[in-house]
């Protein structure tokens, strides 16, 4: 049986599709290259180009290779441009998640993990946050996501498929290895702008509001390794496999980190200073999210391997040192 990744070309998705064939799984790539690259999967893995929203394509997929699994990555993931266009959101995220559960649960699809986010607690009242925590998302991406995890409920209720959603916090670094990484261009990820900063790809540095109630006054996340995130699905995965129940798990650290500590760390790992320029905040960013993983320790087989912000910069900086010799001219 087969594993479907959809948005397998994209940053999270590739990594995903790196770890499952190392683990010697059957897999098949769906992407519509949107933001994503064929070069950052391996060149034997099958691949799809299609959207999750075409549900004959998708049902296509799921009979010819045999799918018994979805991993489903494919989605918008910027908050300020889903307050620009909440429609294309709500489109891309929340419709085609339905209709590709739709094909899922037409074509007998079992196991279903979902990369949801942190952004469907909105400002949450206590850090860090329990899954049971209120949802209250104050972004359309957060909202969208939110309502997916609805519709994927309600489906595993009235269908034989369980499903994980992992709600992921802010995930950096790139592949050890140096496979692959983030590769989108103008892609808003702190970490990923302030490695162009350090190498001279970008002029400079924003930080988006300095007036938080923070210790230093910018917002706090919690920084997870890709490679960690992607161990989470494959212990998700494995959960599924031996029956486990449907299931919502955060995914983090359980620590936070500002904006200027994040700097401070580029700064150390290159040995100077960066340019940055402090300017207003952004609508939609909330204060400080940062995770309880106490459920996913319990449920899973899993502990983080790069659980330090100065492993995920160094990584991030080497994918970045890595990232215009692996492009091939014409891929962005």
């Amino acid at each position: 049986m087969t594993v479907l990744v959809t948005g397998g070309a994209g940053y999270i998705g590739s990594h995903m599709v790196h770890a499952l064939a190392d683990a010697g799984e059957s897999v098949v790539v769906l992407d519509n290259l949107s933001s994503g690259f064929r070069f950052l999967i391996p060149a034997e893995v099958p691949f799809v180009t299609g959207n999750t929203g075409d549900r004959d394509r998708v049902a296509h997929v799921i009979r010819e290779h045999r799918v018994d699994a979805i991993v489903h990555f494919a989605a918008s993931i910027v908050v300020p441009d889903s307050i620009r266009d909440p429609l294309g959101y709500y489109r891309n995220n929340t419709m085609n998640t339905a209709m590709l559960l739709d094909a899922a649960v037409g074509g007998g699809v079992g196991h279903f993990i979902f990369s949801s986010t942190a952004a469907v607690y909105g400002n949450p009242e206590h850090v860090p946050i329990r899954e049971d925590a209120p949802t209250l998302p104050i972004s359309p991406y957060g909202m969208s996501k939110l309502m997916s995890e609805i519709i994927l409920h309600d489906t595993a209720r009235a269908h034989d498929l369980r499903f994980v959603a992992l709600r992921y916090f802010n995930v950096a670094g790139a592949d050890p290895m140096g496979r692959t990484g983030q590769a989108t261009p103008q892609a808003t990820h702190l970490i990923k702008v302030a490695s162009e900063v350090a190498l001279g790809r970008r002029p400079k540095l924003d930080i988006y509001g300095t007036d938080y109630p923070t210790p230093d006054g910018t917002c706090i996340r919690d920084y997870i390794h890709v490679s960690d995130l992607v161990r989470a699905h494959s212990a998700a995965l494995a959960y599924l496999r031996s029956g486990g129940a449907s299931a919502t798990f955060n995914c983090g650290y359980g620590r936070g980190a500002s904006v200027l500590e994040v700097i401070d760390a580029v700064r150390r790992a290159i040995g100077r200073d960066l340019p940055v320029e402090r300017t207003g905040r952004r609508p939609g960013d909330p204060t400080a999210l940062v995770a309880d993983v106490s459920r996913i320790k319990a449920a899973f087989d899993w502990r983080p391997q790069f659980n330090d912000l100065d492993t995920i910069v160094g990584h991030a900086l080497a994918w970045e040192r890595r990232l215009a010799a692996k492009r091939p001219a014409g891929a962005g």
